[in-house]
């Protein structure tokens, strides 16, 4: 699976443990900034607390991991990346 993707980016390996570092960084500040900004919402209500969560997540991703790809030296894979996934989402190409 690793390879693939690997040859799928056309990264060294190096490169690739940095892409998987900034992934993971990425993600788990997202959640962070995620859990601080409902904090700051105050939502009451159990229910509207998820689907918030997610609209707020889904939005947060892409700048955390371009903030956390900066300095592993990573973001211009991280700009075409993200650009790739919004061209998806409008249907843009």
């Amino acid at each position: 699976m690793f390879n693939k993707l690997k040859e799928k980016w056309k990264v060294s390996w190096w490169q690739f443990a940095l892409i998987f570092t900034t992934f993971a960084l990425g993600g788990s500040l997202c959640g962070y900034a995620g859990e601080e900004v409902l904090s700051w919402m105050n939502i009451s209500v159990k229910w509207l607390r998820v689907p918030v969560y997610i609209l707020v997540v889904t939005i947060l991703w892409p700048l955390c991991v371009l903030l956390i790809s900066i300095p592993f030296g990573q973001f211009a894979f991280f700009r075409a990346y993200i650009r790739k996934i919004a061209a998806r989402f409008t249907g843009n190409k």
